[in-house]
């Protein structure tokens, strides 16, 4: 019997080494010493729990090592209780890391990353199991794109894809838009969609993007964010909260709007849904520190309710 779900996550994990607190950026020959400091997994794994609080069922197709950070990453999936059917553990190391230089305005990272295996989990966790959509964590317009298409098309599920650009890539581009054009939902932040459009103004370059792909909602993070369907385009402002770290945050809009996307919620219900989810994902450390579950969303909604009704609470 074929594994079921709401949707399907792509991707690995990183561990995540945030420090908070610092005085300054890092800088060479000088030790910065901040005040706060926290690990928590990153990439992949926060869209995957951030849907399953949600109340999805999600299924991730990830890739684990034999090493201590990979058995760290096992851990945090199995304390949230996330399904590991499609999960592929190697017998190698597969180190994924990321330091976070974390300020509240934003932040920087390094990073180390073990060599991917070839085929990725993906390609076994297709024929195997069942989904209303894949989302992918980012713009995909190789061989890996290639390789779902047929499979996505032949059992009718819809593709999701986040930002997370690689260079400089533009709309002008035909691998690009062809990619784009495959999604059932896209979503950028503000930087990709002005990359991919060389459209400054972000309504414009929602209206462009929409042209390529039938939903696309821009992240913009404490503006808000934009969305375009059916060629309107409407903006829905952040709610109000003092970000103490922005890592993940964009993940977790994503993962609220393709929960809101998933209920048929109307567009600018699914936007604010990811700005409620991405908002209070920066009141804690790490995308996943914050615990957002459906009755928080619902609590939260009553702030928009408010904005209609000219509160200005």
């Amino acid at each position: 019997m074929a594994l079921k779900y709401d949707v399907m996550v792509v991707g690995n994990y990183s561990i995540d080494l945030i420090f908070t607190g610092l005085p300054n950026f890092p800088q060479l020959g000088k030790d910065t010493i901040g005040t706060g400091f926290d690990m928590l997994p990153g990439e992949a794994y926060t869209p995957a729990v951030a849907m399953h609080r949600l109340g999805l069922k999600v299924g991730w197709a990830g890739d684990f090592g034999n090493d201590l950070l990979s058995r760290i990453a096992l851990e945090f999936v199995r304390k949230e209780g996330l399904d590991e059917s499609l999960f592929v553990i190697h017998d190698r190391p597969l180190r994924r890391v990321s330091a976070s230089a974390s300020f509240p305005e934003d932040r920087a990272f390094m990073t180390y990353y073990d060599e991917d295996p070839q085929p990725p989990a993906i390609a076994s966790a297709l024929p195997k199991a069942e989904t209303y959509a894949l989302y992918l964590p980012g713009l995909c317009q190789d061989w890996v794109l290639d390789l779902f298409l047929t499979v996505l098309q032949n059992k009718g599920i819809k593709l999701v894809m986040d930002g997370n650009l690689l260079g400089e890539p533009s709309i002008n581009d035909a691998r690009v838009r062809r990619a784009i054009e495959t999604c059932e939902v896209f979503l950028p932040n503000a930087a990709e969609a002005r990359c991919l459009t060389g459209e400054n103004d972000l309504r414009k370059a929602a209206l462009m993007l929409g042209t390529l792909c039938p939903l696309v909602a821009i992240k913009d993070g404490a503006r808000g964010a934009w969305g375009c369907q059916q060629g309107q385009v409407i903006h829905m402002p952040a709610i109000p909260v003092k970000a103490l770290d922005t890592t993940g945050a964009g993940d977790c809009f994503s993962s609220g709007f393709v929960a809101a996307w998933l209920n048929r919620l109307p567009l600018a219900q699914c936007l604010q849904w990811g700005n409620i989810v991405g908002g209070l994902s920066t009141q804690k450390w790490g995308g996943t520190g914050e615990l957002v579950t459906v009755e928080t969303v619902q609590q939260w909604l009553q702030y928009y309710n408010n904005i209609r009704l000219g509160d200005s609470a």
